[in-house]
């Protein structure tokens, strides 16, 4: 009898270690670096994000692949840099507009989107027998034929494109908006709470089995509406100006959202076996913050490009640690494989398995990363190299004919205060070779 019991814990614990655990991905829309109370934000009471950080891990070097939306999206969505994809550099403009000449020959083709065929998420977790739901901003195509649904998502709700009013739902475009599934349809209520509640709804109805649940809400995007601005009208003229008091109203609202999330986690007893992830797109446009960093949102400064990033995994993350490794956002698709335990040809992943470093509790590597964004006849590019010890950064923007290039030891001047571009011999040319070489790799496999 004693054989047989030790038989059964011994096959009943190999099921436990077999059991795939569920995972959240909360992305928060154009939230600033300085946004949130536990990265330093003053003014903004955010208890149970800074929560989830207390629990788990909080990230502080940590990017975003893109200055906008839809390249950070697209790089989450391929594991790979945005420029693979083509015609997703820049955020794809409300109505379907592409805003640089590769977007606009794919836009007048109707071909302006994410390619499924490019796509590694959700396909890891479809693979690994997950349950998958995306409720919130897809930004990644308008055409039918780049329809959440078309990629392998269970479910969709949410909107398509890059912005729309908090209570009517609609962008400044006669296209659609909001869609469930591969269909349009109209709501009454605010849009976080409109996300929430599908995204809730979806973790009470899978709770008996693995699932992946994306919820990238459009809080705090313009227009900058809190839940009590109902009556505030938003035209073209003012669709993108907004007071920090809206702003920190709409941040607080999210973090209502996101305490809702994991007490719904722990009234069904999920919290134990749940990976959560809560990460921002990019920096801030004004009234966001992205202290102590300079620059804003489509800038390569890093307050356009630095994000928070926190993982809360309970038995595998220990509670407040701190995570210094050099990060970007399609990392997380390198984690979300090896968690899955997906193959995927490591050719086809541009990232390192960053929640792994948080797990082990890993000792900062040395990382380049790249960046290139193009709108109009403005170009950015960036180039980062962190060998271990300091991190440097040559960046360079194209405007028409104008040229400016800088140079920034961010280990001693992290606000980027002193280009040394022009100091001779700097180290800044030979970045400026890295990224040379980097950009002739980027070529779109389309």
């Amino acid at each position: 009898m004693k054989k047989i019991l030790l038989l059964i814990l011994s096959l009943s614990g190999a099921f436990a270690a077999e059991q795939k655990p569920n995972v959240i991905f909360i992305l928060a829309d154009d939230l600033g670096f300085g946004d949130i109370a536990c990265y330093g934000c003053p003014d903004a009471r955010t208890p149970n994000i800074d929560k989830l950080a207390e629990q788990g891990a909080k990230y502080t070097n940590f990017y975003a692949n893109g200055t906008e939306c839809t390249p950070t999206r697209t790089s989450i969505m391929t594991g790979r840099y945005p420029q693979f994809a083509g015609g997703m550099e820049c955020a794809i403009g409300t109505g379907n507009v592409g805003r640089y000449d590769d977007a606009i020959r794919l836009a007048a083709k109707s071909q302006l989107g994410l390619p499924v065929n490019q796509t590694v998420i959700p396909g890891v977790f479809i693979k690994a027998g997950y349950r998958t739901g995306i409720f919130g901003k897809w930004h990644l195509g308008y055409e039918p034929h780049f329809n959440p649904t078309k990629y392998g998502w269970d479910e969709f709700f949410g909107c398509l494109g890059g912005n729309v009013d908090y209570f009517t739902h609609r962008e400044l475009s006669p296209l659609p908006a909001l869609f469930r599934n591969d269909k349009p349809v109209t709501r009454e209520g605010y849009m976080t709470h409109l996300i929430l509640d599908e995204a809730l709804e979806f973790i009470s109805k899978n709770q008996k089995s693995p699932f992946f649940c994306y919820v990238p809400f459009t809080t705090p995007h313009f227009p900058f509406q809190a839940p009590t601005d109902k009556e505030k009208q938003f035209n073209k003229e003012n669709w993108t100006e907004g007071s920090r008091g809206s702003y920190v109203a709409m941040l607080e609202d999210l973090d209502l959202a996101v305490g809702k999330i994991l007490q719904r986690l722990k009234s069904l007893k999920l919290e134990k076996n749940t990976l959560v992830i809560f990460a921002s797109d990019h920096g801030a446009m004004k009234p966001g913050s992205n202290l102590p960093w300079s620059g804003y949102k489509g800038s390569l400064f890093e307050g356009g490009i630095r994000a928070p990033l926190i993982a809360r995994w309970p038995g595998k993350i220990r509670p407040g640690t701190i995570c210094s490794q050099v990060g970007a956002t399609f990392d997380l698709t390198t984690s979300f494989a090896r968690i899955t335990r997906t193959q995927v040809n490591a050719r086809n992943l541009d990232g390192i398995d960053i929640i792994a470093h948080a797990e082990k509790n890993l000792d900062p590597t040395p990382r380049d990363l790249y960046w290139r964004a193009k709108r109009g006849d403005r170009t950015w590019w960036a180039v980062l190299e962190h060998d271990g010890k300091q991190t440097r950064k040559y960046l360079r923007r194209k405007e028409g004919k104008q040229t400016d290039e800088w140079f920034f030891n961010l280990a001693n001047d992290p606000g980027e205060n002193k280009n040394l571009f022009a100091l001779p011999d700097n180290y800044g040319h030979k970045l400026k070779v890295k990224l040379a070489n980097w950009e002739k790799g980027m070529k779109p496999l389309r």
